[in-house]
């Protein structure tokens, strides 16, 4: 029988009715617990030679009933009496109660998704799983490492790794642990978050891994839920680890840290009016569809009292790709109408005095200053970096692209594919707001005699 996992998705109403007409009365009964028939396909094991499987996703990805099927799998036989793969399987979440609560009996849980024929008993004084062909599933916790040494196992589940206090210690013990039968197999269940226990089983060569984010399994999620968390943490390093069920990692020497611009992350725009407002620009060296883009970034400041107390609002990031000179320009001035931004910042370093021809064929009044870059751009970027070390910059949500160039510009230079292009932008836009007005506020005034 053909997966769910490629069938279902492309069957029509009429296809699906036709193939379940066919089938026997104890085909039908059989096939709400035939999981590879309705499985999504990151939930469904990867083939060839492999150790550990890793699952990462979002929240409500299905990575729950991922696990308890693959258990199934290999502990279960083609009847009920027959034995399976593995006979001893480790169950080994954070705390004994979370492995019993979301492991065993929750809605995606081993019980759960067993045939009644063949559903385990749950023995709580000895804390196991029993199948009716012998196989037995022990529990474990991760705050108690120790509880590993000893037992052995041809199989294990471990679920939410990557937020386990001890993660290392345990999956160490848990290694020394597996040692049953021809090929002893794992199974990781995780949103995944930047810990040194999950990267290093991702790096582990007989390691495979599947992914899916909290999207792909909408059709068993309630749909404000889905709307709410979208809403509210799309964008964000939240989002991308607990939605998209992406590991985010900082570089070393990284300028920025995802989880330092979330911490100043506004939900609404301040009451009070901006002092000043810029629109920077980082044309690309061509205009072509190819070439990279132009990075085009709105910022906000509030100047009023000493330079130390002024504080920056990063409004936009209004970039465009595969964008001609009239294009970039166009959306530039389009940015600064919307905004009604006091200044355009552009940097000429790639075409000169043609960048502002460019931009006075749009528009012949912007008020348009024009800087030219003498430093690389890591270079130029460590001082706006420790703006937001101060706390004095923050972001509006959606500018996730930003936002990953950010993180990537390191003191050793920018660590990403292509050029920093909205980077770019946004050095050139705090730079002029905050920066250089901080120094002339600072420069001795000379009056004449």
């Amino acid at each position: 029988m053909k997966s769910g996992a490629g069938w279902l998705a492309s069957a029509t109403q009429g296809q699906v009715d036709d193939f379940l007409a066919g089938l026997s009365e104890n085909a039908l009964l059989a096939l709400p617990w035939m999981f590879e028939f309705w499985a999504l396909p990151h939930q469904l094991p990867p083939e060839g030679v492999w150790k550990t499987w890793v699952i990462m996703g979002g929240r409500g990805a299905g990575k729950t009933r991922a696990g308890a099927e693959w258990v199934r799998a290999q502990v279960e036989g083609a009847l009920p009496a027959d034995a399976g793969r593995a006979k001893r399987v480790a169950l080994v979440g954070e705390t004994v109660d979370q492995v019993r609560e979301v492991m065993i009996f929750g809605e995606s849980g081993i019980l759960s998704c067993s045939p009644p024929d063949r559903r385990p008993e749950w023995q709580s004084g000895r804390k196991q799983l029993v199948w009716p062909n012998g196989s037995v599933a022990q529990v474990f916790s991760a705050h108690d490492p120790d509880s590993l040494r000893g037992p052995q196992f041809d199989a294990a589940w471990v679920d939410e790794l990557a937020k386990w206090k001890k993660g290392q210690e345990t999956w160490d013990m848990l290694q020394f642990a597996l040692r049953l039968g021809e090929n002893p197999r794992q199974v990781v269940t995780t949103t995944p978050q930047n810990v040194e226990v999950l990267k290093a089983i991702m790096k582990n060569p007989s390691t495979v891994s599947t992914h899916a984010p909290t999207a792909a399994n909408k059709a068993y999620l309630a749909k404000s839920f889905l709307e709410e968390v979208t809403a509210r943490y799309a964008g964000r390093s939240l989002g991308l680890q607990e939605l998209e069920g992406l590991l985010v990692e900082d570089l070393e020497g990284s300028l920025w840290q995802r989880l330092a611009l979330d911490a100043f992350r506004l939900d609404a725009l301040p009451v009070t009016p901006f002092g000043r407002i810029v629109v920077a620009v980082d044309p690309p060296v061509t205009g072509t569809k190819g070439s990279d883009a132009c990075g085009i970034v709105v910022v906000g400041a509030f100047t009023e009292g000493p330079p130390q107390s002024w504080r920056a609002v990063v409004l936009e990031d209004a970039s465009v790709t595969g964008a001609s000179p009239d294009q970039w320009a166009r959306a530039a001035v389009a940015a600064m109408e919307r905004h009604g931004a006091d200044r355009m910042v552009v940097e000429v370093n790639q075409g000169g005095d043609m960048v502002e021809s460019v931009v006075r064929q749009i528009d012949p009044l912007v008020p348009l200053r024009k800087v030219q870059a003498t430093r690389g751009k890591h270079l130029r970027a460590e001082p706006v970096a420790a703006l937001y070390e101060q706390g004095r910059v923050a972001h509006v949500p959606g500018l996730g692209k930003l936002e990953d160039q950010m993180c990537l510009m390191t003191r050793a230079g920018y660590q990403g594919k292509g050029s920093p292009d909205r980077l770019d932008a946004l050095v050139w836009a705090l730079t002029d707001l905050i920066l250089d007005a901080a120094a002339a506020y600072k420069r001795p005034q000379v009056r004449g005699l």
